[in-house]
């Protein structure tokens, strides 16, 4: 059954193949099951890509009913068809329905796209139906051709209606009837308008314009048609003489491009200066870095202005060094300068911290994680590099993340824990036991994403670009639970971790897909699962912290919503924590000169095929330990030139290999080499000029090469060309040490090409282009002939010196003169410098323009007149170069005047050439010439005036100009003089003169200080004639290190008075110093030496360290201090005023400070005060003068104080009337109070009265009226300054004051009138018994009081032995023979309408015999004891 449906099958597909042309269908095979007879079977996704296959083409109706008609046969077959399971079949229905639907969809969006795409033709055709004005989509260019030829002028025109067409030719219509048959050729296809313009002659060069209009409007082109004649190859845009000519306006370069060093995180820019303005073919200027194209960018800019190209970059980083290349085309190809732009670390923010890693690149890149790798840095900070840490950001923001908590030990890295779809930046930051490095340049953003993705979808392109993708995860919908993971393998093994990597099941599902890792220990059975809490979303995995040197097993887990698969087979054994061992360092490091200022390094590779990440190279200059890192960027090569060193100086270099690991051991030290140009073979002579003709003879002459390969120029080599010969002959056999040579020999007439090569140790240099062709024929024209060897030298920013040799043609008389022309590089506007002709071969130019490039030329003058120019000069721009140096002007140490220049970039056979005055070398018998290495010394050996003049100095056989002058003046010559007179002739320079010091004791210090002396000095002390040597009384101290001469005089008296002269030697400097004590001078010396000899007896006992001082407190209190030292137990301490102990003071023995508090000062309190410390050992004493002026002081202090403490004014109502009133913390009457009404002046009245108490001023205001309203001043003077106190009454509070006033005098009126007991009573009254009690009182009130007596609160009734007697106001109560009953408590009770009051008293009556006890104060009258009342 098997066989049967096979071969129905193939017939099936055979017969629709002829059908429809080779063409596959729709139609979807059923897949059948394997027998063993059958063989080919087909996988759903063939047949799913099958049939969308069969949609690529266009299949006719009747076919497509037939072929559903086919597949529904097929699917009745397959019912009736015994299966091997319903799996199958369901999957099988899967796919054709699957297959079905795709059809669906993509007829469905084929009818979409193809009704907007008519859509869109019918709009634009709409749109172009609509009226328009014309416009040139395509306007006329120009056309340049030559003579005879046919051209075309085209132009593309848009514009509804269309418009009409006229040509014009300068202007003038071209009408095609008027000119010659088939001359013009008008065409308008389609809106292409076409001019053809057939046998081109030169009349026909013109401008050409066409006009377009229409009702909407009009438009125009225009273009220039050249015509060019042909004359041959001798002439023409292909000959050689126009070449040449452009080539002579091409712009070069000025100078060549030097090293740049910058610094990281700062901006640099990189310039290359021409020699003129570049031509337009010349603009397209290209800069490369490390042969990688540049572009402008946001960080990086490029600019050409001025005759300078600039490359500026706003923030350096290590990434931008390397070798710059500056690309200029020209019509031989292109111009190019090569330099190294190095970029020097950031200054550290701590110091020995390392430089910052460099290279940040990502690798490795999935959906959450990636690999990162960079470059250790070069400069390691002293310490070795510890270890790395990552930060990561989102591309645009600055919020970096750490990504690692230890430092990474090497240069690669897995970063964990990112998401997918998002833009990161990463940096690196390098750390050793100093601190952290500055971060790396963030490396380029990188977006996390699924790399296999593309691998699962399948794309299929059907009708002319469009398209139809399968997505492999559409055709895997029936895989729930995932299957294990395959091929897990460690990718990378490091010190710090393990790198895992494993395949993706296949088939995969539709679902997404996690990965949790397990590992064991080898030998183990134990599984342990490591990422459980954060499992992986890519196929790699990076495990830390495993146990170093152990062994592991891993495996993985696939996991997705259905749930988690069968673990993976285990991967090989992997030993953790194997250490990347960093790469050796190169060997065989040789060194070898380059130019004045660098030297080229080489050193052998690697061995056994180690390829490392680059080398960093170091030097170190001989006598030094500091090494100099030289690049900051791995240079990839084993060859390096370093720039950028001293000339002249010597040094050693090693170079380090740079891999994952770090960096290497240092490669062995090179020889020590001095940095000099390296020799080399010359460059070419130039510029060849005749300078004088005979009928058979000729004197040429030429330029120096301008690279002279470091040696000196033996001679050169000349040869000659007859223009009527082939062949060139030689001229000379011996080298021409000379630049000026006569030819001899040649025919009369006939024209000569001359050509030369320079000679020097290193061998014959280049040959020379040929020169302009010269005629032989004498001259005999009346002036002269041109000078020659123009040069310029002493070049400077604004000046320089040119010079020239003397026309070796005179003419027909001597010459007189000469004039010097100038003109700007690139330009034939030459300018007449020097109105007058200057006599001498040389003339100083001044005045030009910084920057610029200038040539110069010369022309000789004798009496028939100006003869030809000279041979211009090299162009040269008017820029000091760095490091020039200038002559310097000085005396030596012999003091010897002298003029001496420095040139570093001296070579070997360099030399030294000294004129003065331009004119010649210095005469012999006046000068001494001394060289030593690098430096050339000009002694003046009898200077006078005949030495003034200008000298001048050149060193030879260097490519660049080395050169300088100074002028020796007559001010000049005076200073040198003066200071060579003091070097021959010195005196020992005086820094202080004598100096008298009288010390703590009491001794005399005479001193003076000259300065800084050797050992062998000599000093000799004269005192009135006689030399002092030091004694125990006279103590010489010689301090010839710092100058120093000192006398200690140790009891100053008059035998010390005199002149003391101190006479010093050094060698041959001398000098001496006198010092006269005599007369007022000593005296008074002697007086503060003998008052401070009796204070320092005085402080070896007690003593006052701070004197006596006042001092007002806040509180107003004045407090007397003085602090004393060097006390004991048994020290005292006293005070006096006006020379009376005064009590009161306090002292604290522990601190020395001695305190007087007065706290309420008076006019008493003026006088003297004093303080007295003393003991066994001593007294001293301190005093205070508080009278007059000082006591004044203290008063205003005291004011001041008070016044400051003034509250604000108050108002407080009386009976007598309103009191205005501020309270003082303390009231003196120094202190000067004025009241204010309204701002005037109050004086004290009947009713106004002020008044002031020690804690207060007021003013009283009595019977107040209205016109007491209004503001009230206070103002209180300190003696020094015022301050015033204000308060308003008026309005309310005059109202309310008023009234209160009234209540109170009201009040008092009743008070005053009031019965009261006014005196008289005791408290207390003891009797003896039968003695007589008499108790009187005084009664007041207005009426008279009812006067009542109490006893124990019981009315008296007055009869028998009690009465009462009131005479006016004086109330007597008498008791007779009082006995023990009368004790108790008596009191008097009067009472009127205005009030009443109570008079109490005791009365206590004892027996014969007793003592009353317990009275403060007694009177005893007759027996009776009383207390009176407190």
């Amino acid at each position: 059954m098997g066989t049967r449906t096979f071969f129905h099958q193939r017939e099936e597909e055979q017969k629709e193949e002829r059908q429809h042309s080779l063409q596959m269908t729709s139609t979807t095979r059923k897949k059948k099951f394997k027998t063993s007879e059958q063989e080919e079977t087909f996988s759903p996704s063939e047949l799913s890509i099958a049939a969308a296959l069969a949609l690529t083409s266009e299949i006719p109706l009747d076919y497509k009913i037939r072929r559903e008609a086919d597949i529904l046969e097929l699917e009745q077959r397959g019912q009736k068809r015994i299966r091997f399971g319903n799996d199958m079949e369901k999957l099988e229905k899967e796919v054709i329905w699957n297959c079905r639907l795709l059809r669906v969809r993509a007829d469905r969006k084929a009818l979409r796209r193809k009704a907007a795409e008519k859509a869109r033709m019918e709009k634009e055709y709409i749109e172009l139906r609509s009226g328009r004005a014309p416009m040139f989509w395509i306007p006329l260019r120009v056309h340049a051709v030559w003579e005879r030829m046919e051209v075309t002028l085209a132009c593309t025109v848009l514009a509804s209606p269309p418009p009409q067409v006229t040509w014009y030719k300068n202007g003038v219509r071209i009408d095609p009837r008027l000119a010659p048959a088939g001359k013009y050729k008008i065409k308008n296809k389609f809106g292409m308008l076409t001019l053809c313009i057939s046998r081109c002659s030169m009349e026909d060069s013109a401008e050409y314009s066409v006009e377009v209009k229409n009702q909407y409007g009009e438009a125009y082109s225009f273009a220039t048609v050249l015509v060019r004649k042909y004359y041959g190859t001798e002439s023409g845009f292909d000959s050689e003489i126009y070449r040449r000519s452009l080539l002579a306006r091409e712009a070069d370069f000025a100078f060549p491009l030097k090293p740049l060093f910058a610094r990281e995180k700062e901006p640099f820019t990189l310039s290359a200066y021409f020699s003129s303005d570049l031509p337009e073919h010349q603009r397209n200027i290209t800069w490369f870095r490390d042969g990688e194209l540049l572009q402008n960018s946001e960080g990086r800019e490029l600019t050409y202005q001025d005759r300078e190209a600039s490359l500026t970059v706003a923030c350096a980083h290590k990434e931008d060094e390397g070798f710059y290349t500056i690309h200029v085309p020209s019509l031989d190809g292109y111009k190019e300068q090569t330099t190294y732009v190095f970029v020097r670390d950031a200054a550290a923010e701590t110091a020995g911290a390392p430089g910052s890693p460099l290279n940040v690149k990502c690798h490795d890149v999935h959906k959450d994680c990636l690999t990162l790798s960079w470059v250790a840095p070069s400069d390691h900070g002293g310490s070795p590099v510890l270890g790395y840490y990552i930060e990561r950001c989102v591309a645009g923001s600055e919020d970096w993340v750490p990504c690692n908590e230890k430092p990474v030990k090497t240069c690669r890295h897995p970063v964990l824990g990112l998401t997918e779809g998002q833009t990161y930046q990463f940096r690196v930051k390098a750390v050793n036991k100093q601190g952290v490095s500055h971060p790396s340049k963030p490396s380029d953003p990188v977006t996390t994403y699924d790399p296999s993705k593309d691998k699962r979808v399948t794309v299929i392109q059907y009708d002319e670009g469009r398209t139809i993708e399968i997505l492999k995860d559409d055709l895997e919908g029936h895989i729930k639970v995932p299957l294990p993971p395959t091929n897990v393998h460690a990718s990378e093994v490091r010190e710090d971790y393990v790198a895992l990597a494993w395949d993706e099941p296949d088939p995969r599902g539709k679902e997404p897909l996690q990965y949790y890792v397990e590992k064991s220990l080898v030998g183990s059975n134990s599984w342990q699962m490591v990422n459980l809490d954060m499992p992986a979303n890519a196929p790699r995995f990076a495990l830390f912290d495993l146990v170093k040197g152990k062994s592991y097993c891993f495996r993985v887990r696939s996991v997705n919503k259905y749930g988690l698969s069968e673990p993976s087979l285990p991967s090989e054994p992997v030993t953790a924590g194997a250490k990347l061992a960093p790469l050796p360092p190169p060997s065989q490091v040789l060194a070898f000169r380059d130019t004045k200022t660098s030297v080229v390094l080489q050193w052998d590779k690697l061995k056994d095929g180690l390829e490392p990440l680059g080398y960093y190279i170091y030097c170190r200059e001989t006598g030094t330990e500091e090494w100099q890192t030289v690049n900051n960027k791995p240079v990839t090569c084993n060859e390096f030139t370093v720039p950028g060193l001293q000339p002249g100086k010597e040094y050693v270099f090693c170079v380090k290999s740079v891999s994952e690991a770090g960096l290497s051991e240092s490669s062995p030290e090179t020889d020590p080499i001095v940095v000099r140009p390296a020799i080399a073979c010359p460059s070419a002579p130039h510029g060849f000029v005749l300078l004088h003709c005979g009928k058979t003879n000729m004197t040429i002459a030429w330029k120096p090469p301008k690279r002279k390969g470091g040696a000196k120029i033996l001679g050169y080599f000349l040869d000659q060309h007859d223009t009527a010969e082939l062949d060139w002959h030689e001229v000379n056999i011996q080298p021409i040490p000379q630049r000026v040579y006569t030819v001899s020999n040649l025919e009369e007439g006939h024209l000569y090409q001359f050509r030369a090569s320079a000679v020097n140790m290193a061998g014959v240099g280049e040959v020379s282009e040929p020169s302009d062709l010269f005629k032989c024929e004498e001259w005999t024209m009346r002036e002269p002939g041109p000078p020659y060897d123009v040069q310029c030298f002493e070049v400077r920013d604004s000046s320089l010196q040119l010079r020239w040799e003397a026309p070796l043609y005179t003419g027909a008389s001597p010459v007189t003169g000469y004039y010097v022309d100038m003109c700007e590089a690139g330009s034939e506007d030459w300018k007449q410098l020097n109105k007058q002709p200057t006599a001498t071969t040389h003339m100083k130019v001044s005045d030009l323009e910084t920057g610029k490039c200038y040539i110069f030329r010369v022309r000789a003058q004798n009496k028939a007149g100006i003869g030809p120019p000279s041979l211009p000069s090299d162009p040269v721009v008017a820029k000091t170069k760095p490091g020039t140096n200038e002559i310097e002007l000085g005396v030596d140490e012999e003091g010897f005047i002298y003029l001496a220049f420095e040139a570093p970039e001296k070579n070997d056979s360099s030399e030294f050439i000294w004129t003065k005055d331009y004119e010649g070398p210095p005469d012999a018998d006046r000068v001494q010439m001394e060289e030593k290495g690098n430096k050339s010394k000009l002694i003046l050996k009898e200077p006078s005036e005949k030495d003034l003049g200008t000298y001048s100095v050149e060193v030879t056989d260097v490519d660049d100009d080395i050169s300088a002058s100074r002028t020796l003046t007559k001010e000049d010559l005076d200073k040198l003089l003066k200071r060579s007179h003091e070097i021959r002739n010195p005196l020992i320079k005086l820094i202080s003169g004598w100096n008298i010091d009288v010390l703590e004791k009491g001794e005399v210090r005479l001193w003076l200080e000259v300065e800084k002396l050797s050992p062998n000095a000599e000093l000799r002390l004269i005192f009135n004639d006689k030399e002092l040597t030091s004694t125990p009384t006279h103590k010489i101290n010689f301090v010839k290190g710092k100058g120093l001469v000192e006398l200690i005089i140790q009891n100053f008296c008059d035998d010390d008075k005199g002149l003391y002269t101190a006479q010093l030697q050094d060698g041959k400097a001398k000098n001496q110093f006198t010092l006269v004590l005599l007369d007022e001078c000593f005296d008074r010396v002697a007086e503060e030496a003998d008052a401070k000899r009796r204070q320092w007896k005085k402080k070896q006992g007690p003593h006052f360290i701070e004197n006596l001082k006042w001092k007002v407190t806040e509180s107003c209190e004045v407090l007397l201090t003085c602090k004393a030292a060097n006390l004991s137990k048994d020290t005292s301490f006293q005070w006096f005023f006006n020379r009376k102990a005064r009590a009161g003071g306090t002292f604290d023995p522990q601190t020395g400070i001695g305190t007087l508090r007065i706290k309420k000062i008076t006019k008493a309190d003026e006088g003297q005060y004093k303080a007295v410390v003393s003991d066994d050992r001593g007294e001293d004493y301190t005093q205070l003068d508080l009278t007059k002026g000082a006591f004044e002081d203290l008063l205003k202090e005291l004011c001041r104080i008070s016044a400051l403490s003034a509250t604000p004014l108050k108002i407080q109502p009386t009976a007598e009337g309103i009191k205005i009133y501020t309270d003082v913390k303390y009231y003196t009457d120094y202190m000067k109070t004025t009241w204010y009404h309204k701002e005037k002046q109050l004086e004290s009245r009947d009713r106004l009265k002020a008044g002031s108490t020690m804690n207060q001023v007021w003013l009283h205001i009595l019977d107040p009226t209205d016109a007491d309203k209004g503001k009230y001043t206070l103002e209180l003077f300190d003696g020094n300054n015022s301050h015033k106190l204000s308060t308003d009454l008026s309005g309310q509070a005059f109202e309310d004051a008023l009234a209160e006033h009234k209540r109170l005098k009201e009040a008092a009126i009743a008070e005053k009138r009031r019965a009261r007991v006014v005196q008289g009573l005791p408290d207390v009254a003891t009797i003896m018994e039968d003695k007589t009690l008499c108790l009187t009182c005084c009664v007041s009130g207005d009426p008279y009081p009812e006067i009542t007596w109490f006893k124990n609160e019981k009315v008296i009734v007055f009869k028998d032995r009690y009465k009462m007697d009131v005479k006016g106001t004086v109330v007597t109560i008498t008791i007779e023979k009082v006995c023990n009953e009368d004790t108790g408590k008596y009191s008097i009770y009067v009472k009127n309408k205005y009030g009443s009051e109570t008079g109490q008293v005791t009365i206590s009556v004892y027996k014969h015999g007793e003592i009353p006890i317990g009275m403060e104060e007694k009177e005893i009258t007759g027996g009776v004891v009383t207390k009176k009342p407190k």
